[in-house]
């Protein structure tokens, strides 16, 4: 169903686009999309119904085929990268939804991610929004500064600040990317420190290396403290290595090409030094990054084949517990959860069915399916902080159709999509708490109560 709204920047028009004769084309010769990518888009329209902004829009141009056509048209030298024409790129969430709905494999991951990166470099963005996302590249990807921040953001928590200034309606006189960064904040908790190394219970049967992320590791530690517990006790020794940096997930989705394959090298270096069997990932989007460095380092001499080969070793938690197989003694955790699909682990690794085999091989607990389960719930990367109106709206539908299931409890396999979740609901007033899938497994094996497991959550509001 298309919802009747507009986006500020669309245009329904795609003879507004087009200069009145033909040039080179607008994209330098650095990586730009490649041809036989877009040639594979047959505009059948079966992503349509998939896109999240063509169904709140309804406008030919910010649907995966419609940007696909504008992507040929500046291929092909019919339009110069125009704001208008980049007004549509930013507006794409990047969920891959349209991967899942079409059926001639057209591979948009690459075409989107090739033609931002053409943007960052050609197009020039105001001041304010270049000031905007470098601050988001400069603290976001910074484990150290996020620390720093979460110190911040708990002391305006505990001294009651945060409550006055929601109270008081002052969030509404802040610019709109302001306010939603203050929305999407998580209430900070004692923070948990996985160790370097945590030894395997019993006969070890793997060593692994546990990427700890950025946001998560400083805001939602609980997730990677709760990721370690799993695997150690499923026979896992795990590794993971204070020094791992981000691993560049943020800016590679965003178009910051160079700074994001720097990150790579630097994350295919961490986790070779630590000689593990496999990587394991508990964010989505960071997992679906990693599993294509071969792709991003293709054209790097010392680091292709490393990459490739590093890129097998990735595996998102569930997909990995899934082909391990149980060891451990699952106890009742007798809970109705509303499982989420985070879109880069559904749409851009394909992990659908694991999470859900180990939710529902927990005594108690029972599965509930969200409606429109493929829609994204409007986190996507930094999408939250730079397209805020539309990701609400995105993120109120979604919570809608959560509150409709009369759930206890939310899971989801991203930290984005649980802070995006856990400031909708709360929007809604709605107290349903939302957490990582690996959490209400950690529980199980603990013998946690339900009660005082998800009293202890930190995104909770």
């Amino acid at each position: 169903m298309v919802v009747n709204q507009q986006h500020p920047e669309a245009t329904t028009a795609t003879a507004e686009l087009a200069p009145a004769s033909k040039q080179t084309s607008a994209f330098d010769a650095h990586h730009p999309p490649e041809t036989k990518l877009i040639d594979a888009c047959v505009h059948c329209g079966f992503c349509l119904q998939a896109c999240p902004t063509y169904l709140l829009w309804g406008e030919e141009m910010d649907s995966p085929r419609g940007r696909i056509q504008l992507i040929k048209m500046a291929t092909e030298g019919e339009t110069p990268i125009t704001p208008r024409w980049v007004s549509h790129f930013d507006a794409c969430l990047g969920c891959m939804a349209c991967m899942t709905a079409c059926p001639s494999g057209v591979d948009y991951g690459k075409l989107i991610e090739a033609t931002r990166a053409q943007i960052e470099r050609l197009h020039d963005r105001s001041f304010g929004e270049r000031w905007h996302r470098r601050f988001i590249f400069s603290v976001f990807t910074r484990p150290e500064r996020l620390r720093l921040l979460a110190r911040i953001l708990a002391a305006y928590q505990k001294s009651g600040l945060q409550t006055l200034v929601r109270s008081s309606g002052l969030l509404k006189l802040l610019p709109a990317r302001l306010a939603a960064l203050e929305a999407l904040a998580p209430r900070v908790t004692e923070h948990e420190t996985v160790p370097e190394v945590t030894p395997a219970l019993g006969e070890k049967r793997q060593r692994v290396g546990l990427l700890l992320g950025c946001a998560q590791r400083e805001f939602i530690s609980q997730v990677n403290a709760a990721t370690a517990r799993v695997l150690a006790t499923e026979g896992c020794e795990v590794v993971a290595p204070a020094e791992q940096p981000c691993c560049g997930a943020l800016l590679l989705h965003a178009g910051e090409e160079d700074a994001a394959a720097e990150l790579a090298r630097q994350t295919i270096d961490v986790f070779e030094r630590a000689s593990v069997d496999t990587v394991v990932i508990n964010a989505a989007g960071c997992g679906s990054s990693m599993k294509e460095y071969g792709y991003i380092l293709r054209d790097d001499p010392r680091y292709a084949e490393r990459a490739r080969r590093f890129s097998a070793q990735c595996m998102d938690i569930c997909e990995f517990l899934e082909q391990l197989g149980p060891r451990a003694t699952r106890h009742p955790l007798p809970l109705r959860v509303a499982y989420q699909d985070a879109c880069h682990l559904q749409h851009a690794q394909g992990v659908r069915s694991q999470p859900r085999s180990l939710l529902g091989a927990v005594p108690g607990l029972s599965v509930e399916e969200i409606p429109e389960a493929a829609i994204c719930c409007g986190s996507a990367g930094i999408y939250n902080l730079v397209q805020p109106e539309t990701a609400a709206a995105l993120g109120d539908r979604k919570g809608q159709l959560i509150a409709s299931l009369g759930a206890d409890v939310v899971a989801t396999g991203n930290p984005g999509c649980l802070l995006q979740l856990t400031a909708a609901l709360a929007r809604s007033g709605k107290n349903i708490p939302v957490v990582h899938t690996i959490q209400l497994l950690d529980a199980s094996l603990r013998g946690d109560q339900p009660e005082s497991f998800l009293s202890t959550q930190g995104a909770k509001k």
